[in-house]
């Protein structure tokens, strides 16, 4: 799977530089949310038809805060020690980091707050984010756990890198990192303003 992904990004590299036009642009947005709202539509069908899950996650109650709050941590972390690393502001890599692989809000956020170059290293940031996620989810998965694979997701857990994770995990981690995701896109507007501001 994690080689068909692969094949595939490169695959959509090679035709959108050289076969597809430049008046597929404005239609690619459109394309992408509704190939994505089909993806999400089989896993809710596949997570339907599993009726116990839902009974079964009254016992992961407190994974269910758990979760999203290590992710958070984690995040932060990470963008705080590259912002020393890149002798970058607190203030700058903190709110980086707040986005949580939510890479078109964050980036928008912080260009308006800051600047498009602020604003491009965070969509960046979130970009590259949610591509090693999409690589390494299979991996995590084997070697680790299944709830592991929900923290390099943040929060993508709930739609982009959803389907991957209920490839690789069980229905119930699915509904985990629904949750999840929900939790932490709720969290990035109100998270990015606020370590901006600090």
């Amino acid at each position: 799977m994690t080689l068909t992904i692969i094949i595939s990004v490169i695959l959509g590299i090679i035709a959108g530089y050289f076969f597809f036009p430049q008046s597929v642009v404005p239609y690619m947005d459109t394309i992408t949310t509704i190939a994505l709202n089909l993806l999400i539509f089989f896993v809710g069908i596949d997570l339907g038809m599993n009726k116990h899950i839902f009974k079964d996650l009254k016992k992961h109650g407190a994974l269910l805060i758990l979760i999203p709050l290590s992710i958070i941590l984690g995040s932060l972390t990470g963008g705080l020690i590259t912002g020393l690393i890149f002798d970058m502001p607190s203030n700058i890599s903190l709110s980086i980091s707040a986005g949580l692989g939510w890479y078109s809000l964050s980036g928008v956020i912080l260009t308006k707050l800051h600047s498009a170059e602020i604003g491009t290293i965070a969509f960046l940031t979130n970009v590259f984010r949610e591509l090693i996620t999409v690589m390494s989810i299979p991996f995590i998965a084997k070697y680790l756990n299944d709830y592991t694979t929900i923290a390099p997701a943040g929060a993508t857990s709930m739609d982009t890198t959803l389907p991957i994770i209920s490839r690789y995990t069980k229905p119930e981690i699915v509904v985990i990192a629904f949750f999840n995701g929900a939790v932490l896109s709720t969290l990035v507007p109100i998270l990015v303003p606020f370590f901006y501001s600090i």
